[in-house]
């Protein structure tokens, strides 16, 4: 995991929701805490260093809440609330109790993912520069550079490289893509196509092939030196 992978405090107590959660942030290259409720909640803050924490608001206990209010918001710490109460007054609360944002279950984790991102580019927390083996990424300068050699990428082979980044490990279709990239999904998905075959050249005048294909699936972003058939 790169030192400046994003760190999440997920306070939930359903551990099927806690799983799932946790296991696709990771995927998304974050490190996650979580734990079932607000137990030890600031020796935990102190140990872990959390950049942004996620806290259903129904818990055992003390409630989400009040964990905010208490522990969370005076340590400087963003907060996200999930939960299933989604009338106006409970959203309400949420924001009063100092929520940066509140999503209501069930909800996408690639929904919360964004989330995420945005609260935490609003707080000045988000890894501006990531390394994936060879592979740096600066968002903040827009740069790539692969190998010690800086990569000729277009604007769009970028972001296409980006969110490959950001969810390394874990594969993306082309409508995920198309929406992401481009912000809308009506485009022709063989648009991606062409544009993750200019990235692989790209990136492979440098090194072996990092971005693969999951035939009917999609692509990732695997840096490993596994053979693979890809196409």
């Amino acid at each position: 995991m790169p030192p400046t992978a994003v760190r999440v405090l997920f306070v939930e107590d359903d551990p099927l929701i806690a799983e799932s959660v946790a296991a696709a942030l990771t995927a998304a290259g974050m490190v996650v805490h979580s734990q079932a409720d607000g137990s030890d909640l600031p020796a935990v803050l102190d140990a872990f260093r959390p950049d942004i924490a996620v806290l259903d608001v129904m818990l055992p206990g003390e409630d989400g809440l009040s964990l905010a209010r208490r522990v969370c918001v005076p340590r400087d710490v963003p907060v996200v609330f999930v939960t299933a109460r989604d009338a106006v007054d409970d959203r309400l609360s949420g924001f009063d109790a100092g929520a940066d944002d509140y999503l209501v279950k069930p909800f996408a984790v690639e929904e919360l993912l964004v989330r995420l991102r945005a609260v935490l580019r609003r707080a000045g927390r988000a890894p501006q520069v990531v390394q994936v083996d060879d592979l740096v990424l600066d968002e903040s300068a827009a740069v790539a550079v692969r190998a010690g050699e800086r990569l000729d990428l277009t604007a769009t082979e970028f972001r296409l490289l980006a969110q490959l980044v950001r969810h390394r490990g874990r594969t993306l279709s082309k409508l995920q893509l198309l929406t992401q990239v481009w912000g809308y999904e009506h485009y022709d998905q063989n648009l991606v196509e062409v544009h993750v075959s200019a990235l692989r050249r790209k990136l492979e005048e440098h090194g072996p092939r990092i971005v693969h294909t999951e035939r009917g699936i999609g692509y990732v972003l695997r840096a490993d030196l596994t053979p693979r058939r890809d196409g």
